[in-house]
């Protein structure tokens, strides 16, 4: 058994505990940052950067088909999309990000963390770190398993199995209408797979406006899709080397592999929780600062989707950043938090923007409707400006914005549409600024872009 001592331990190196790390690291303290997998994390090698590398090809083939007198002709190469999807993620190798992390000055430490104490992590039961300061939980999420009788005697994906493989299976099955499971539905689909999405409510995409909803699912049967609505996944069972799947209302289907998207859950199981009083698996409550609130001492500290805030790896980075530095500044007792300060993450209440990389994409902050009992007002209208018929012959969009008319300041924004995400950190800054409406109205979009729907929305609200 070896100890070391450290001012602060950050268990987990994906992208939320490499910039906790780091932050501290520039805060003047030693840091060691533990992992047990890939420094680089799950984004890294199978999520946000495999699966848009993944739908990338597929939306500019069909960027190209939308406009006359390009010559386009003939479907995706599969093993080309692979081969750089690869290239990506390094073909899982993080000798780049371990070198990244030493030359930023944080301790590399390869192992399996637990806490086993106050202020204190052993690595492989062997290797005892103990921080001065602090201990900052980012292990993640990962997905969630529904309770479906044969669902483990069937070829199942997960996200990971999604976003990797070098195959195009003939007929794949989608369960899940959520982010991972639209977008990898039609990234499969423009591959050469026949996909059937098995969606249990009217619509994907529940938390967005329906309009978005509606706009994913066109888009997906565009791309020979077989979306089932209302539905659900009654029971699994292996046939033949297939998954055969009734679904809910006696339909059944048959796919060579059926992709499980149904969510996520914190990955907290085995870290040691129950070593301070917490359940394992359990999410971390923690405040603005990202203090974990159950353990007392002030030392204990997560970001990320453990702490089920606002589970998007560039949320999760923006967290680790106040953690870090409210550490750093906890340390030197020079601290004072409030709003809005680096060592908050106040955003996670008011403005979390997200993008859906589907064909048409989404793209929201804030309030993606009205809030009941406060003062808020919904604007909607298409996407028919100038730039969007010029960006593509039968562009097909809406905009939504809704309003704090007390304070006449914007408080959610939602755009769907071809290549929208680029509208999106426009709205952040209105909202995360409060910029007055009235302001607003003087950043004048140029012309001709797709941006002139700000214009369409403020004179349609009334200015």
């Amino acid at each position: 058994m070896t100890e070391e001592t450290f001012d602060v331990v950050v268990i987990g190196a994906g992208p939320v505990g490499e910039n906790a790390a780091d932050r501290a690291v520039r805060g003047g303290l030693k840091t060691a940052l533990v992992e047990h997998e890939r420094f680089g994390g799950e984004c890294s090698y199978w999520a946000c950067i495999p699966s848009k590398a993944l739908l990338r090809p597929g939306n500019a083939l069909a960027a190209a088909r939308r406009l006359p007198g390009v010559p386009v002709g003939g479907a995706l190469d599969p093993a080309k999309v692979f081969e750089r999807r690869d290239y990506f993620t390094s073909r899982g190798d993080d000798s780049g990000q371990v070198e990244w992390a030493r030359g930023a000055g944080i301790e590399v430490v390869r192992g399996h963390a637990r806490i086993t104490g106050e202020r204190e992590v052993t690595v492989d039961a062997d290797r005892v770190l103990r921080a001065n300061h602090a201990v900052v939980v980012c292990t993640g999420s990962v997905p969630r398993t529904p309770d479906i009788p044969g669902l483990d005697e069937v070829p199942v994906w997960g996200s990971r199995e999604a976003t990797s493989a070098s195959e195009v299976p003939a007929r794949l099955a989608v369960l899940g209408g959520g982010v991972v499971g639209v977008e990898m539905a039609q990234a499969w689909a423009r591959l050469g797979a026949q996909v059937d999405l098995i969606v249990s409510g009217p619509r994907p995409l529940p938390r967005y406006p329906e309009f978005a909803g509606d706009l994913v699912v066109e888009g997906l049967r565009a791309d020979g899709v077989r979306v089932h609505l209302d539905s659900g996944l009654v029971r699994a069972s292996e046939v033949d080397g297939a998954a055969k799947l009734e679904l809910k209302g006696g339909e059944t289907l048959t796919a060579d592999k059926l992709l499980v998207a149904t969510g996520r859950r914190p990955t907290t199981d085995d870290i040691g929780l129950e070593a301070v009083g917490l359940k394992p698996g359990s999410t971390l409550a923690v405040d603005d600062t990202g203090l974990v609130s159950e353990v007392e001492g002030g030392w204990l500290y997560a970001a990320g989707d453990v702490t089920g805030r606002a589970p998007l790896t560039h949320q999760g980075k923006y967290a680790a950043r106040a953690v870090g530095d409210v550490i750093a500044a906890r340390a030197a007792g020079e601290v004072v938090v409030e709003p809005w300060s680096q060592y908050t993450s106040t955003a996670d209440h008011h403005a979390v923007p997200q993008v859906v990389f589907t064909d048409p994409e989404v793209a929201s902050v804030g309030l993606a409707g009205p809030e009941e009992g406060r003062p808020h007002r919904v604007v909607d209208i298409d996407i028919a400006v100038a730039g969007s018929s010029l960006h593509a012959d039968g562009y097909t969009g809406k905009a939504r914005m809704v309003v704090d008319t007390e304070r006449e300041v914007l408080v959610g924004v939602t755009f769907v549409g071809q290549d929208v995400s680029d509208l999106l950190h426009a709205a952040t800054i209105a909202i995360v600024g409060e910029v007055p409406l009235r302001r607003l109205w003087h950043a004048v979009p140029a012309f001709p872009t797709i941006s002139e729907v700000w214009l369409r929305l403020l004179e349609t609200y009334g200015l």
